[in-house]
């Protein structure tokens, strides 16, 4: 079991973790110092335990939130889910399309002729 020396808010710390874990600690230390790095410039010199208290706090105070995000995304994403099933399951609304009959195409098209030479006499008188 490896032995890694952390810094948290100016201080060393010898801790021991597993084999292959060292990263992962030195990773949650850099986090851990950093709050602790923000307590010392707000507030000054604080004893050890008080400012590992305060940056666990704060910590843990963030972790809640994300949490709570988390939950509300799952949530959404539950209910997407469940409209998308629910939509899935839906056969499609049948829709009919009337056929026109060419003749009728036809007759349109001569009428908007007519029409548009119609228009064409009107203006130029």
């Amino acid at each position: 079991m490896p032995n890694i020396i952390i810094t948290v808010g100016g201080r060393k710390f010898e801790v021991a973790c597993q084999d292959g874990e060292e990263s992962f600690l030195k990773a949650a230390a850099e986090v851990l110092d950093g709050e602790a790095q923000l307590l010392t410039d707000q507030v000054g010199r604080l004893s050890e335990s008080r400012m590992l208290l305060m940056a666990g706090l704060m910590l843990a105070d963030k972790t809640v939130v994300l949490e709570e995000a988390a939950g509300s995304s799952k949530r959404q994403l539950e209910d997407a889910r469940t409209a998308a099933r629910v939509a899935a399951s839906t056969p499609p609304e049948r829709v009919e399309v009337a056929v026109i009959p060419a003749k009728i195409i036809d007759t349109f098209a001569e009428l908007a002729a007519r029409a548009e030479a119609l228009a064409d006499k009107a203006e130029k008188n």
